[in-house]
């Protein structure tokens, strides 16, 4: 087990190393949009602070939970719990099924995020970041991280998910986060398209709008359908993308790059906002 969970890291490393790095280079070769804090040092103080986030966040679920979802899919083959471990489920079936059902459960995850006020606490730090790149994808609160993880580890031990499955959807997750969250300009035909089926940037830049109207939509980080049918989808910002304001109206500016104030932010007052 130790071997297999050894070699799950280094897939999902080489697969991380992989996507972050050709999102920041189609970043740089063609950007959606082009402003302060994007460019020049402020990009510099974000992409810092972003990235320590996201080392701090693995070092902690490391140590929390060292197997993580692969592992809890591992456990539950091993001792024959959950639902396709139980049932004649071919595995080809299963593993489509468990992938959606993950799929729906992070959407759920996301709306609660923002619908519950303790869980809202802690996903503002990554709603907090005024600029919108391939490392907005990767700013989550440690807390929040290790809250999603026992999320999904809890749904893959009910499922009985088969391993591959969930280790496939763990970096599809991953890798569908930096992309919808890149600062990359896709032909608007194209776009419209993809996002029949899967999450464009475009289209999670909408959910960063500091208007509340405009962030209570678009949870989806991978298949798009699910706003489509719970009908939180917004097509577009009211301002447009390259006039729209990112981030949260209560912290604005350099204040919002810094690595201590986004560990602290989930401690600080709680403004109210509006919910749809």
């Amino acid at each position: 087990m130790i071997d297999f969970l050894t070699s799950e890291a280094g897939i999902r490393l080489g697969a991380f190393i992989a996507i972050f790095s050709a999102m920041a280079a189609f970043e740089l070769w063609s950007p959606r949009l082009e402003r302060d804090e994007m460019i020049g040092t402020f990009k510099t103080r974000r992409w810092f602070t972003n990235l320590s986030v996201l080392i701090i966040s693995s070092i902690i679920l490391r140590v929390v939970f060292p197997a993580a979802a692969v592992g809890a899919a591992l456990a539950a083959e091993t001792r024959g719990i959950g639902l396709f471990n139980l049932l004649p489920v071919p595995s080809l079936a299963a593993g489509i099924i468990a992938f959606v059902v993950l799929d729906f459960a992070i959407w759920l995850e996301h709306l609660a995020s923002h619908k519950i006020p303790l869980f809202w606490r802690f996903h503002r730090m990554h709603h907090a970041d005024t600029g919108f790149d391939v490392t907005t994808g990767l700013r989550f609160h440690p807390v929040e991280i290790l809250v999603s993880m026992l999320w999904k580890a809890l749904i893959v031990m009910a499922l009985g998910a088969p391993v591959l499955s969930v280790l496939i959807f763990e970096i599809v997750l991953n890798g569908t986060s930096m992309f919808n969250h890149s600062n990359i300009d896709l032909p608007r035909p194209l776009d419209r398209v993809l996002r029949r089926f899967i999450v464009t940037p475009d289209m999670h830049r909408v959910h960063h709008s500091s208007a509340p109207e405009e962030t209570d939509t678009n949870y989806g980080f991978n298949f798009s359908f699910w706003d489509r049918i719970f009908r939180t989808y917004l097509a577009q910002p009211a301002a447009g993308h390259s006039r729209m304001e990112i981030g949260l109206r209560e912290y604005r500016g350099a204040i919002a790059s810094g690595l201590m104030w986004c560990l602290y932010l989930p401690f600080r007052k709680l403004y109210r906002r509006r919910m749809r």
